[in-house]
């Protein structure tokens, strides 16, 4: 069973309709890691759909959380702003300094994110973090948690084993200029929470968004008035005394039920190590999606268990992965898993690989008369006409983002293709003769060409390894490369039969 088919079985168990969520903060570029939760959160609820339940899944933006220091792509103006909610606070413009065209910080790196969303078929209900605060949807559950706030301290400092301050308050004000910083609570009486701020007094309406839970307190106070029944996130917040282990108690003091738990293991980027978005280590979600289908890095989330963690390379593993989906588009599934003869573990092994393939899919996206490792090659050797009178309309879309890919700094150097314009000089002049001979007389398709090679060196004695050496260096200019038959039947053959001039 797909791990996200677990999940939803297990949901059932809890009842029929289910709220399925994920949430992040807006702090910087949003990347391909964040990409999990969002996709994690999706299967779920479409798992959860396909077992007949009533699901929905929801996108919290935390944007009421503080700017927590001047990241590295930010200007030392940022420093003002430290403490305050980011979406209070100007977007940073393209120098890094505070903007003045009217978004918000949270909204500058959110925008890009939802239109990536859309591009791979995520349309969660959006609820934004610092709104819910000033509609007083959190006005209950912080007023629990001001009331109760010693029996707050005492789950949280025995089960996460860290000490809290004498002056600790399980609400954090907005100061006089807007911070969290500096302000010290001096008292409670409902609505308001009483602090001051450099000696100054002031109040805080729970009913506003005039300050906000801190984070082990806000996340399962979110979970009680969304009605979460799921929430996917990462092994920091799993981890034994993390902030799930307090919030789970927390939730129970609100009264209500926690959500069921789905713990992730992160995604690095290949020889770089974890995301981050406050350190600037990133493939931002839109950047991955002018090079890969929608559906491959939906694929890349789906084929891999939550607690598995994975390597992003968008070199050749890209290729890799493209070729495992493709390969499951071209089987029949259903037909196999009737096979009696299948082990228990084969039976397992194709109920991922069906699950996967189920998750991945976006409308026809899978409907496709070319691959991408083909369209690679096709990319650079053919003209966008070329190809698109040849494939059909249809290709366009892919066939743009295999162009920024093919002239990005990803594309893998052994994939890269480019046929020489003249003869070269220095070659085994009987290889090439024998070559252009054997080629003169075959049909122009990659199974004839390459039969036509083959027979050309068994024939003439000649080592595999020095023809191939010969042809490559001729055609391409190298000494190996792709595979050569299906790039010489996309070019024209009176081309490739110059470039064999001895």
């Amino acid at each position: 069973m797909h791990w996200a088919d677990f999940a939803a079985q297990t949901l059932s168990q809890r009842g029929d309709k289910h709220i399925i969520a994920s949430g992040i903060t807006p702090s910087g570029e949003f990347h391909i890691g964040h990409l999990r939760e969002i996709l994690t959160g999706d299967m779920i609820m479409r798992a959860c759909k396909n077992a007949g339940m009533d699901a929905e899944f929801v996108f919290i933006v935390d944007s009421a959380d503080p700017l927590r220091k001047v990241y590295p792509f930010l200007s030392d103006e940022y420093e003002q702003y430290i403490g305050c909610a980011l979406a209070t606070i100007p977007a940073p413009d393209e120098n890094g300094k505070p903007g003045n065209d009217g978004r918000t910080y949270a909204q500058h790196f959110l925008e890009p994110f939802l239109a990536a969303l859309e591009q791979i078929d995520v349309r969660p209900r959006i609820i934004d973090n610092y709104t819910s605060y000033a509609n007083g949807e959190f006005a209950e559950k912080s007023r629990i948690a001001c009331e109760k706030a010693d029996e707050i301290r005492e789950i949280i400092e025995r089960v996460s084993g860290r000490e809290l301050a004498d002056n600790w308050f399980p609400y954090n004000p907005y100061g006089h200029d807007g911070s969290l910083d500096g302000v010290t609570v001096t008292g409670f009486e409902w609505p308001y929470v009483h602090w001051e701020q450099n000696g100054v007094p002031g109040k805080s309406d729970l009913n506003k968004a005039d300050g906000k839970l801190p984070w082990r307190i806000d996340w399962p106070a979110k979970w009680g008035w969304v009605g979460v029944t799921c929430e996917p996130f990462g092994k920091d917040h799993g981890a034994a005394g993390g902030s799930y282990a307090t919030g789970k108690e927390i939730s129970v003091l609100f009264g209500d039920n926690p959500p069921h738990p789905l713990v992730y293991e992160w995604i690095s980027l290949k020889g770089e190590g974890a995301m981050s978005s406050s350190t600037g280590n990133t493939i931002g979600p839109l950047e991955a999606l002018e090079l890969v289908p929608p559906e491959i890095l939906r694929y890349l989330i789906a084929s891999t268990k939550p607690k598995k963690a994975i390597t992003f390379d968008a070199g050749m593993s890209l290729v890799e992965l493209a070729d495992e989906y493709e390969r499951l588009l071209s089987r029949n599934l259903d037909e196999e898993m009737v096979d009696d003869s299948l082990s228990r573990r084969q039976k397992v092994a194709l109920e991922d690989a069906e699950g996967a393939l189920r998750m991945s899919k976006i409308g026809d996206s899978g409907n496709t008369n070319v691959s991408f490792r083909h369209l690679a090659m096709l990319a650079q050797v053919k003209s966008d006409d070329e190809i698109i009178n040849t494939i059909g309309e249809k290709v366009s879309d892919r066939l743009n983002r295999m162009r920024n890919w093919i002239s990005g700094p990803h594309f893998p150097e052994e994939l890269r293709i480019k046929i020489r314009d003249e003869t070269m000089q220095g070659l085994d002049s009987d290889i090439i003769a024998c070559l252009k001979v054997s080629l003169s007389n075959c049909e122009w398709r990659p199974n004839d060409i390459g039969n036509a090679i083959s027979t050309c060196f068994k024939e003439n004695e000649i080592s595999p390894r020095e023809g191939y050496r010969n042809l490559y260096l001729a055609i391409l200019g190298v000494e190996k490369g792709p595979r050569l038959a299906p790039i010489l039947s996309e070019v024209e053959k009176e081309r490739v039969l110059n470039l064999l001039e001895v």
